[in-house]
């Protein structure tokens, strides 16, 4: 049998199901990726030899766009991040937090205010807009919101994440009826709520794409997050852009510096306050964690 390119849905055990263009190939990886440290992950596309039985080896991981360690999972497209200004409001430090962590991962971003019917949460979203990051606003109860977020991730790998209660798994089922596994009854009947670490697994979406059960994503534990180097940090938060480079010191960390090009912005209004409070609380946490750390 010859060589075909697919892209890995689920790792389990030791075995890679790669989906092909005609059906999922389960795989064993080659040596060698075990041997210098590059493990395929699920989301990667590859290189497979099929055997005759119908199982095969997994012999190239093509390119990455990027990959995560927390979940282990590459090619994140899109992270959706769901927010709610109702039962629980969101801290907009978690929502800078994870934007922070999809830009550092060259990863797009959408952020979801969720239970729109009950509130529709319109501080928290002028706050994003301002900053430039795509809004939708949207309820699982109305459907307001649904189909311009299947737009928004058709095609793509996207992964969901939010603090918990606002509204994921709903919302997820409203968009993709077909994700019901990922939820509820099936849920405990898995036992996932008994153990800390489940595998990742992509799963085919209508429209194209795949959507990531990622047990990192999904529960959101932050302080499992990767820390962003303090030097980093700037980069990735996208309005501070146009100031880089224009502050009167080089190495300006723009916390309190005088004559700081994104402090003047934040004084003119062009940068969200609390955008500039969570790079701040992202600075000070990263300047204590030693780089033998991370």
């Amino acid at each position: 049998m010859g060589m075909v390119e697919g892209r890995i849905v689920k790792a389990l055990s030791g075995y890679y199901f790669v989906q092909t263009p005609g059906r999922i190939v389960t795989c064993r990886a080659r040596g060698r990726f075990r041997l210098d440290g590059s493990s395929p992950l699920v989301g990667d596309s590859v290189r497979i030899q099929e055997g005759e039985d119908g199982s095969g080896f997994v012999v190239e991981i093509l390119p990455r766009r990027n990959f995560f360690l927390r979940p282990a999972v590459a090619n994140i497209d899109c992270l959706v991040m769901v927010a709610a200004a109702v039962n629980p409001v969101t801290d907009p430090f978690l929502i800078d937090r994870v934007w922070a962590m999809a830009e550092h991962h060259r990863c797009g971003m959408v952020l979801c205010v969720n239970k729109a019917d009950l509130d529709p949460g319109e501080s928290l979203a002028e706050i994003y807009r301002a900053a430039g990051l795509p809004v939708i606003r949207t309820s699982a109860a109305t459907g307001e919101g649904v189909e311009s977020l299947r737009k928004a991730v058709a095609g793509k790998i996207c992964a969901f994440t939010g603090n918990s209660g606002v509204g994921k798994s709903s919302l997820l089922n409203a968009m993709e009826p077909g994700l019901a596994l990922l939820t509820g009854e099936v849920s405990k009947k898995l036992g996932r709520g008994r153990h800390t670490t489940r595998h990742v697994e992509l799963f085919s979406l209508t429209g194209g794409g795949y959507i990531a059960d990622t047990p990192g994503f999904g529960s959101f534990d932050v302080e499992q997050m990767e820390t962003i180097r303090a030097s980093e940090l700037q980069y990735c938060f996208p309005e501070f852009a146009p100031y880089l480079g224009r502050c009167r010191f080089a190495d300006c960390a723009h916390l309190r510096e005088p004559g700081c090009a994104v402090l003047e912005a934040l004084e003119e209004g062009k940068i969200q306050p609390t955008r500039h409070a969570s790079y701040a609380r992202l600075w000070e946490q990263a300047r204590l964690i030693r780089d033998w750390e991370k």
